[in-house]
């Protein structure tokens, strides 16, 4: 009984703090580390102690993927950048992106992981096209794809 009211509870504060970082990262284009932070530590501690489609390993290989992963392309981004002779004023992916990709490999695993990146990259290239954008918050686009891809881990797997 106590164990699952404290499952409960640690779900909607990750909840909340997935909403937070979404609509910090829309309004001010950055992903506060006071949110993102407690959602990685939350993550690790529903892989462990919880009831989770994605096992401990997984969890923890998909978040150094995720890591690795935005990292990677930030590199990318940023050799293109200097090549290009662009003085932009903003990177076009920053660290709360890359580190809000290793809290979606903890809590999704490589496969969710992918899947969520994938609708999250056509969704905020969509929206951005639509509205001739020139930034595109990467936040609330995850956190969506997260949600199908937790639905699709959790009913399909």
């Amino acid at each position: 009984m106590i164990y699952s009211l404290i499952f409960g509870i640690l779900l909607a504060l990750a909840a909340f703090l997935a909403f937070k970082m979404a609509v910090a990262d829309w309004r001010r284009r950055i992903i506060p580390d006071v949110y993102l932070f407690p959602f990685m530590l939350i993550g690790l501690l529903v892989l462990v102690f919880g009831r989770w489609p994605v096992g401990i390993t997984d969890g923890v290989l998909g978040g150094a993927l995720g890591y690795g992963l935005g990292a990677g392309i930030g590199f990318l981004f940023s050799v293109i950048r200097k090549n290009s002779h662009k003085n932009d004023e903003f990177p076009p992916i920053g660290m709360g992106d890359i580190k809000l990709l290793a809290a979606g490999g903890i809590w999704l695993g490589t496969m969710g992981l992918a899947m969520a990146t994938m609708v999250a990259c056509v969704l905020g290239g969509l929206w951005g096209m639509r509205r001739r954008a020139r930034f595109i918050p990467f936040a609330p686009f995850f956190m969506v794809g997260a949600i199908i891809a937790l639905l699709g881990l959790w009913f399909l797997l």
